[in-house]
């Protein structure tokens, strides 16, 4: 067959890398916490009109996480009254003014360097702006990209977004660890049950400078990405969803080659009903997306990736820094079996082995804060947890949520579900710093350390029990075929 009956691998695989670019901005914006937080605190920590707390410190390090809620809410009505693409650019923008807007708060109204009250609600509301375009992405990137790739290759596409996350966390980690260079972060001591100050000794720069170009790295990313999406085309079932099908055809030909016009009438033969309510095909469908969402979440990654540095830190494991670049590399290396497997072996068994290995990772540093073992165990523990989730919930979990739903309701589905996947990102985000620090009888501070991956392994076993029981298999399937497999299942 010549290149015209194949379609163009070129041209998709070059659409898709835009549009994992955003996942990459994702990955971004949500972990350049981790290495900004403790400055962040420090700096806070000098206001004089109030309290910064460890319950204000745990939401301000999670707040971008409720513009995450708002921004996967309205991702399906973007979705569908503006397209993905044109979503896709909002949410570039978005980010590009959330990056220069949380690494000088202090613009407009504030003098620069002086904490305060105003100042921290300006920092969060930038960083609530970025968490909007985060939602948006998050639930469009790989909508996009399952509606654009073909059948045969969705699966691995479609986990190359949560590859682009990964990586976009990696970057920053090692991005973070290049900006700290030669300085340190602060010593933070506890002077009371909630309260803490800021060690004399510790570096100025660092509690000054040095988290504001943690944030403000991301805007040159932002930028480009906002730039390039103008270039991609707009999904081609989002085109005939509209009943602009001499549109859709042009990309699908461009995709699938001879293929196209099959692919097309395959398509128009499920959104012939354009007005379909979401519970067309029962509650089920929607049911298993929100779970899907819910354990991705509650299994408590986020809250390791977020506070990796403050972690490793109290393992006593060298330079903490070091080891959160290391552990963003074994991430990488692991989202990339689930892309080399995700077609062969199917969507069910990676996650269920994937939760296995988490519960053994998560009960691992449980064990470790009640047993006198070295610090390598903990930290081998979280690793294992954190590749765990890498080849499994982390990719899997989107790939389902972006075909498991039928076209007619995919757009007010899927907001739907990342919806609750940002709810629970934000409940496990802002809980684990209190969680963690929680103390009891004898066991002190170590309580809470046990406590709290006590609590991730059990919720790793349910996980498993639930997918075995309520996930379909979706391997080979089309999404045209989503629409009977549920019809049957209602």
């Amino acid at each position: 067959m010549n290149k015209q009956d194949n379609g163009s691998k070129t041209y998709l695989y070059g659409i898709v890398c835009v549009a994992v670019l955003g996942g990459l901005l994702f990955g971004y914006d949500t972990a350049v916490i981790s290495g900004a937080e403790k400055g962040l605190q420090a700096f806070f920590l000098g206001a004089k009109d109030f309290v910064y707390t460890d319950v204000i410190h745990g939401i301000t390090s999670s707040s971008a996480l409720i513009g995450c809620i708002i921004g996967s809410a309205l991702s399906g009505l973007c979705a569908s009254r503006l397209g993905r693409k044109k979503s896709l650019a909002i949410a570039g923008v978005l980010f590009f003014i959330s990056a220069l807007g949380s690494y000088y708060p202090e613009a407009f109204f504030f003098n620069y360097g002086i904490p305060s009250l105003g100042l921290l609600a300006s920092f969060n509301i930038y960083r609530i702006i970025g968490g909007v375009g985060v939602g948006l992405a998050s639930a469009i990137c790989p909508m996009y990209i399952a509606e654009v790739a073909p059948s045969g290759i969705r699966g691995t596409l479609v986990s190359w977004n949560q590859f682009a996350i990964i990586f976009g966390q990696l970057v920053v980690y090692f991005v973070n660890f290049l900006i700290l260079g030669e300085h340190t972060n602060p010593i933070i001591e506890r002077i009371g049950e909630t309260l803490y100050a800021v060690n004399p000794a510790s570096d100025p720069w660092t509690i000054q400078t040095g988290w504001r170009y943690m944030f403000g790295s991301e805007g040159i990313i932002a930028a480009l990405f906002t730039i390039l999406v103008c270039f991609v085309p707009e999904s081609p079932r989002y085109l005939a969803l509209k009943g602009k099908d001499a549109k859709a055809l042009d990309v699908l030909r461009r995709i699938n080659g001879g293929k196209a016009a099959e692919i097309l009438a395959d398509i128009k033969n499920t959104v012939s009903v354009k007005k379909e309510k979401l519970f067309s095909f029962g509650i089920t469908v929607i049911f298993v997306g929100v779970m899907l969402s819910v354990f991705q979440q509650a299994v408590g990654i986020n809250a390791v990736l977020y506070y990796a540095p403050r972690i490793f830190d109290s393992m006593g494991m060298g330079n903490p820094m070091m080891q959160t670049v290391i552990m963003g590399i074994v991430n990488i290396l692991f989202t990339l079996v689930a892309i080399f497997t995700v077609e062969k072996w199917g969507r069910k068994p990676l996650l269920i082995y994937g939760s296995a290995g988490m519960a053994i990772g998560a009960f691992g540093v449980a064990a470790a804060n009640i047993i006198d073992v070295a610090p390598i165990v903990p930290v081998v523990s979280i690793m294992i947890y954190s590749a765990s989730f890498m080849f499994s919930w982390g990719p899997i979990c989107w790939v389902l949520i972006s075909e498991i739903f039928p076209n007619t309701i995919r757009s007010a589905a899927v907001a739907i579900a990342v919806a609750f996947q940002w709810i629970f990102n934000f409940i496990v985000s802002s809980t684990f710093v209190p969680l963690y620090n929680m103390r009891a009888g004898e066991m002190g501070e170590s309580f809470g350390h046990v406590f709290v991956y006590a609590l991730y392994g059990a919720i790793c076993v349910l996980a498993a029990w639930f997918v075995a029981r309520m996930v379909p298999e979706t391997k080979g399937k089309t999404l045209e075929e989503m629409s009977a497999l549920w019809r049957k299942r209602k």
